[in-house]
């Protein structure tokens, strides 16, 4: 009894506990599907939150793009949202959309064209498929959307010509892709593969002999195996070994030797591509340099083919770069000259980058040249016209580009046509399209010396013989502020000479010697010798009268502007004298405030100097500078030790305190008779002593070389080379002006001013330089071989020079020397206004100012033209002088030059002025106290 009463305790507990777990069971299911239901009703507000924000975004990039619809990237984040909406019909519109301003990417097309395969399963659609399968092939060649498209094209195989359909798609494909190194391959697989299965259905069962017909289909069949695999063969490709082993294991016959000779070709031009191809794999977009070290390879191979799979790969990946297009279609329009391709790619190439003008005028040229019939040229042009180029001056040369080729298609020996009138239609809309559109854009119309109308105005006057709309015109480009330049006068002219007659020549002449106000002794000289030509004896006195009152009244203002700038220089100069001044009383105050235990410093004068090779006094030397250069004024060290517990820095202040104090223990050897003085080198020369020494070994044997630095070890930029003999200065001499890593190296005779006062060795080069060019505004990135290739093409190149800095950076500044005077007057017109990358340089001939005169306190300019400023497109820019030496009013007298200054008669630098305290003197007070 106790055992049973025992287990049935036992079980009734245990069912108790069964119990509650079973309701707790309960409860927490309870909960579970409680949390449950809130969780689920948190996601479906948050997915319906998430909707909601995405049609608001949808939305507002709908209305972005009706208002600018050429905006890319906000088409691309529509179709991204469309497509994870799954709104297929409107991203199906999206899409078209646009497609139609831009070519779309690889990835785009093939998302496109997945969806629309499985939204057009029905046999009835698949036209449509095809369809845009081929507005995806023609914007990029890509090999992976031709594979798709003949993979496709095989679903329809069964079809009324589906066979036909499949092959011609395959072999456009291979013909487009082909010879893709690396993916060429599958296209070439995909196409042997279809071939197989095709060949498996007219193989007969195994036993039963083929009939002759089905044993002609057969060897149709293998034929066509065949010779895929030869194709095939004959392409360099990646792998291609594993393809001819494939091949030998297919064919079950010895390969024939034609086509070994053709894979033993292939083989040996995959060997020279192949490390090119490797390296495009390994580079990062956008492999520009890669694909440009591939091109340059393949077109000195001059396979015609594998030039344009090269561009074309090239452009799928940089698709946005207006160069690389510009490189294909010029290669197209002078190599190929294939009509369809030709223009495709021009096409292809304004789609992708619209707002470059030259793809846009390639296109219109190209259109021409293959008879591309009128409405299809406008509609370009007018395309054109929207596409939005980024500077004014694309308009102008967009609308040239146009009106050229309407004056192509009109026959002027009809006195009327519809092409002529809509010749002149066109450079009249043109007009008031620069007035309008282009001039309320950029604020500028772009064609400020109106180069359309002058082009109307000679179209009219030779073809048309229309001679007073000409005239017409002419007064027009006059009045829109060219009356000013030379150049425009001369042009007119110029047209009066050819077409029209003496008086209208006689009146625009004198018009031009009253209104010219940059070159006006230029038009007076043609006048004189019109008048010598043309005229009678009254023509000839009116006009010299006319052309002397006009240069007075110009040489009148011109002294007048000369000396208000010379008064601003100096103006200019003494502000700069007290901003010296300030900043050393500043300096002053602080010296004085650390107590009086500082040691008395002050600034040596020119007298206090110690000379660099005896311990008297160290001459001031100033060099005078070709091309214009700003005089400098080299000033030799103190030649004293360094303060007590000073230690240089770096190797070159040890350098420069080693090389001080070891000529100072030598003073013996300074021989100024046997010395040349070295200046205008760069502060940054390393090890200064040995590079003079290398360049001056050759003239003889070298005693010493004494680089000057600054007390910090820094060098100054000049120095000394004696000689053992004097011979040899006369050998160093010649090496004046030769460069010295980018500077020319100033060399003259070591001469002390104080000895010599009247010596005079630095001459100022005042004339001009009509052989030689002064550029400025250049890039601070333009190299000297990328400024000598722009120059080559406008003259033979003698010299050419990147002026810098002390430090070595550019300035900006160029001169180069032509042959004559002839290439480089030709080179001012045609290159200045030209842009050097984002830059547009300034061109004239050298003509440099004379700075020691200028300089000069109360030197009044009475005699020097001041800067010009010149006409549109910078015609005219020889500088050349056409004044009549009677006309030049001369200068003050010039009683005094000293060190490359001038001093004016009756004026004394030192006159008045009390002589400076030397350091003895100062000496002397302090020990007197």
């Amino acid at each position: 009894m106790a055992a049973s009463s025992s287990a049935e305790q036992t079980q009734l507990h245990d069912m108790e506990e069964e119990e509650e777990g079973m309701e707790e069971r309960e409860m927490e299911s309870d909960e579970e599907n409680r949390m449950r239901g809130e969780n689920s009703d948190e996601e479906e507000d948050d997915s319906s939150d998430d909707e909601k924000e995405n049609e608001a975004e949808i939305q507002r990039l709908e209305e972005q793009l009706s208002i600018n619809a050429f905006d890319y990237n906000c088409h691309v984040d529509l179709i991204k949202l469309l497509k994870q909406e799954g709104e297929l019909l409107r991203l199906r519109k999206a899409r078209q959309k646009m497609s139609e301003l831009f070519p779309l990417t690889e990835e785009i097309w093939l998302e496109w064209l997945k969806d629309e395969i499985r939204l057009t399963e029905e046999e009835p659609n698949r036209e449509k498929v095809y369809e845009l399968f081929e507005k995806a092939v023609a914007d990029y060649i890509c090999p992976d959307i031709w594979l798709e498209f003949a993979q496709y094209s095989i679903g329809g195989m069964g079809l009324p010509g589906g066979m036909e359909k499949v092959r011609s798609i395959f072999e456009r494909a291979v013909m487009a892709v082909g010879l893709h190194m690396t993916k060429g391959q599958a296209v070439w697989e995909a196409y042997r593969e279809f071939e197989n299965v095709i060949l498996s259905t007219v193989q007969p069962p195994p036993g039963r002999v083929p009939s002759c017909e089905e044993q002609g289909s057969l060897n149709v069949q293998l034929e066509r195996i065949h010779t895929l695999f030869r194709r095939q063969l004959a392409v360099p490709l990646m792998d291609m070994e594993a393809t001819f082993a494939e091949y030998e294991e297919w064919s079950e016959q010895e390969v024939a030797e034609t086509v070994m000779i053709q894979y033993r070709k292939a083989l040996q031009q995959l060997a020279k591509c192949k490390p090119l191809e490797e390296a495009l794999i390994l580079a990062e977009p956008p492999k520009m340099a890669e694909y440009q070290a591939f091109l340059d390879f393949e077109l000195k191979e001059g396979d015609p083919a594998r030039i344009q799979i090269i561009y074309e790969r090239a452009l799928a990946e940089n698709c946005l770069v207006p160069d690389m297009w510009t490189k294909y279609t010029t290669y197209l329009d002078r190599q190929l000259k294939f009509k369809d391709l030709v223009l495709s790619s021009h096409e292809r190439a304004v789609r992708n980058c619209p707002w470059t003008m030259g793809l846009w005028k390639s296109y219109l040229l190209a259109l021409e040249r293959y008879d591309a019939d009128h409405a299809t040229v406008s509609d370009v042009f007018e395309k054109a016209l929207i596409a939005g180029f980024i500077q004014a001056t694309d308009y102008v040369e967009i609308w040239q580009a146009f009106l050229d080729y309407l004056r192509r298609r009109v026959d002027f020996s009809k006195e009327s046509s519809k092409e002529l009138e809509e010749l002149r239609g066109s450079f009249a809309r043109s007009l008031e399209y620069m007035k309008q559109d282009v001039e309320e854009r950029f604020g500028e119309s772009g064609d400020a010396s109106c180069i359309i109308m002058q082009i109307w105005a000679r179209i009219e006057a030779l073809h048309c013989k229309n001679i007073q709309k000409a005239r017409e015109l002419w007064d027009s480009i006059l009045t829109k502020g060219n009356a000013k330049y030379a150049n425009m006068w001369l042009e007119y002219y110029n047209l009066e000479r050819s077409y029209g007659d003496n008086a209208h020549c006689r009146k625009a002449l004198h018009r031009a010697v009253q209104c010219t106000s940059d070159y006006p002794e230029h038009v007076c000289e043609v006048l004189l010798t019109f008048e010598r030509v043309e005229g009678s004896l009254e023509d000839w006195d009116v006009a010299v009268l006319k052309t002397e009152t006009r240069l007075n009244r110009v040489n009148e203002q011109r002294a007048k502007a000369a000396v208000k700038e010379a008064n601003h220089a100096r103006q200019e100069e003494d502000r700069g004298d007290q901003r010296q001044k300030n900043k050393a009383d500043k300096k002053g105050q602080k010296k004085g405030q650390k107590g009086p235990g500082a040691v008395l410093k002050r600034k040596a004068t020119q007298d206090d100097h110690h000379n660099d090779w005896n311990n008297d006094s160290a001459p001031k030397r100033r060099r005078g500078t070709k091309d214009g250069a700003t005089e400098e004024n080299m000033e030799t060290e103190t030649g004293r030790n360094p303060p007590p517990g000073y230690k240089p820095g770096n190797k070159r202040a040890q350098q420069g305190s080693a090389a001080q104090s070891q000529n100072d223990e030598k003073p013996e050897l300074r021989n100024d008779d046997c010395s040349v003085f070295i200046s205008n080198l760069a502060y940054t020369l390393e090890e200064p002593e040995a590079k003079l020494r290398a360049q001056f070994e050759s003239c003889g044997p070298i005693a010493q070389v004494r680089p000057i630095f600054a007390t910090k070890g820094t060098f100054k930029g000049y120095g000394y080379v004696q000689f053992e003999s004097t011979v040899a200065v006369a050998e160093a001499l010649k090496l004046d002006r030769r460069e010295v890593e980018g500077r020319p190296m100033f060399v003259s005779p070591c001469v002390d001013k104080k000895e010599n006062p009247d010596f005079k060795i630095f001459k100022y080069n005042t004339t001009m330089e009509r052989q030689k060019l002064f550029i400025s505004g250049l890039p601070f990135s333009c190299t000297k071989e990328q400024l000598e290739e722009i120059c080559k093409s406008h003259g033979t190149v003698k010299d050419l020079r990147l002026v810098t800095y002390r430090s070595g950076k550019p300035k900006g500044l160029a001169y180069v020397e032509f042959a004559d005077d002839t290439q480089a007057s030709q080179a001012v017109l045609k290159m200045d206004g030209m842009e050097i990358g984002e830059n547009k340089i300034c061109v004239a001939i050298s003509n440099p100012p004379r700075r020691n005169m200028m300089d000069k306190p109360g030197f009044e300019r009475t005699d020097l033209m001041p800067r010009q400023v010149f006409g549109g497109r910078g015609r005219g820019r020889t500088q050349l002088s056409l004044i009549p030496r009677s006309l030049h009013r001369q200068s003050e007298p010039v009683s005094k030059v000293k060190n490359g200054t001038v001093e004016a008669a009756g004026e004394s630098s030192a006159a008045g002025e009390t002589k400076p305290l030397s350091n003895s003197d100062f000496a002397r007070m302090l020990l007197s106290k």
